[in-house]
């Protein structure tokens, strides 16, 4: 979206609001921010508006949409137009939109969904994340870490590993760089916070001897995923992803939760909470407790590999 779109947005949305207001008997406009690079066509995105629907938040009758996909160079001017706007609430996905949301407000509550809310500062605590801000953390520390010896397992003949960052979310360098010291292989990392430079990150690997990937969670990553499957496949390199459903859209290995299910069961819960008038400060920052490891067999034969019956005996789900 630009800046013209949005600002005719808001535009429209201050015209239509009252008229909506009319229209209820009597009924009250909610006003719905959201800033993120992550278009609202995302499924997890759908997910979110189909709930409000049916939790009676229904856009164009009580609920307005303000804002939504910008690039991160566009994020301070759209979390000003926002607060502007006087929305009731503001979505944000990523440690950078949720910063920029923050500096903006500190009385509109924020719903966030980041890689770890704690570590990266964004709250005091799970239990009381204290401000305006409270959401979804979703344990990348540990998660990377996990997803770095399931691809060890797979590949355990592999000496060099790519992990592919974004710098822009919480650095679990430590972890990983401590767990691959236990397995006997070093890392190799690259880093990426943009289209053009996971382009040129995607260059270097591939000139890098790397046997495996490992992609770490990030919304640009997750955003760009068509571009990683595509090119680690073209490369036949094993690698393995932070959501489920990127297995099953053609990633060769994921472990972690279900983004789609995370939005429609937990941060859409919050959301409405907070649109009923609850406080950020009341709600604590939740975390997912189901995981699943999706493996794409289709994608395993495409670049010529063989996954062992035991693993695939360990999979949640098997795509042939």
């Amino acid at each position: 979206m630009t800046r013209r779109e949005f600002i005719t947005l808001l535009g429209g949305a201050a015209v239509t609001w009252p008229l909506a207001a009319r229209a209820q008997e009597p009924g009250r406009i909610y006003r719905l921010g959201g800033l993120t690079n992550i278009p609202r066509t995302a499924p997890h995105f759908v997910a979110l508006f189909d709930e409000l629907r049916r939790a009676g938040f229904v856009e164009g009758r009580n609920l307005v949409v303000a804002g939504w996909t910008f690039r991160a160079e566009q994020f301070p001017e759209m979390a000003a137009e926002l607060v502007k706007a006087k929305v009731d609430v503001i979505v944000c996905a990523g440690n950078v939109a949720i910063r920029t949301t923050q500096k903006a407000t500190t009385t509109i509550p924020i719903m966030a969904i980041t890689d770890d809310m704690v570590g990266s500062g964004l709250v005091h605590s799970l239990a009381r994340p204290d401000g305006n801000t409270t959401g979804v953390s979703i344990l990348a520390s540990e998660l990377d870490v996990k997803r770095l010896e399931i691809l060890h397992e797979f590949v355990p003949q592999a000496r060099r590993i790519a992990v592919l960052a974004d710098p822009t979310t919480i650095s679990t360098r430590a972890q990983l760089a401590s767990a691959a010291r236990d397995l006997g292989v070093d890392l190799v990392p690259f880093e990426a916070q943009s289209l053009d430079e996971i382009g040129r990150a995607l260059d270097a690997v591939a000139g890098a001897k790397v046997e495996a990937v490992n992609v770490l969670a990030s919304p640009i990553l997750f955003a760009n995923r068509r571009i990683i499957i595509d090119r680690a496949a073209a490369l036949r390199l094993p690698a393995i992803y932070q959501w489920p459903e990127i297995a099953e859209e053609g990633g060769l290995f994921a472990y972690g939760p279900r983004i789609v299910q995370i939005f429609r069961q937990t941060f859409t819960r919050q959301l409405i909470k907070v649109l009923q008038g609850a406080k950020p400060i009341d709600l604590p920052v939740e975390q997912p407790t189901t995981f699943e490891l999706v493996i794409n067999l289709k994608t395993a034969r495409a670049i010529g590999l063989s996954v062992p019956p035991t693993f695939l005996n360990r999979a949640d789900e098997v795509i042939e």
